[in-house]
């Protein structure tokens, strides 16, 4: 498994791994929203977005993460960011995360799209396990992870401590490769519904 940097496009989203190009646009995506951050592990809005991207970059640079911004097809604009994390090539797995959308691409086929287009990529690549977690406290998080087919597979908690200071339970979702053809054809009937 290797998940190398790459543009993935689906019918809704084009999925573009960081490069010093897509800085400002990123950035303007991601500012934005702070009760939403208040809910991450590490921050990526105003004052914090340089070190976001800067640590991005610098895990892309080792192998363990490919971080993309998510352009939205319709009208061409970077509404948001996601990546491949904790890539662990020998162990066949990964985790889907740093994922934040601008509140303008909720609730809409951006993050069935973007699901859809990476699960699809890790599996194709030879992945066993794909992890999401998030915090337990998001709820509107968790109930998008459920519904994109993912199970639901316990809390660590006291898993990690945030930019807040809030000490952090980790709710744990996977998809592995036996559920993988179902919950593919769950996402493909889903997106195929969509206007």
């Amino acid at each position: 498994m290797q998940l190398e940097p790459r543009i993935l496009e689906g019918r809704f989203v084009r999925l573009e791994p960081y490069a010093p190009a897509l800085r400002e646009e990123v950035r303007a995506a991601l500012d934005c929203d702070p009760e939403s951050w208040n809910l991450f592990s590490v921050c990526g809005q105003g004052e914090h977005f340089d070190a976001w991207w800067n640590d991005a970059l610098r895990t892309m640079a080792a192998g363990s993460q490919v971080a993309h911004a998510v352009r939205r097809l319709a009208d061409g604009r970077v509404v948001g960011t996601t990546s491949f994390l904790n890539i662990r090539r020998e162990h066949c797995g990964c985790e889907i995360g740093a994922t934040f959308y601008h509140p303008d691409a909720r609730a809409s086929a951006v993050n069935p799209d973007c699901k859809r287009l990476l699960l699809g990529r890790a599996f194709d690549d030879g992945a066993l396990r794909v992890d999401i977690v998030t915090d337990a406290r998001n709820q509107r998080s968790q109930a998008a992870i459920a519904k994109l087919g993912a199970l639901r597979e316990g809390v660590l908690r006291r898993h990690k401590l945030t930019w807040t200071g809030h000490v952090r339970d980790t709710v744990v979702f996977a998809v592995t490769d036996l559920d993988w053809p179902q919950v593919r054809a769950g996402l493909d009937a889903r997106l195929a519904a969509w206007p």
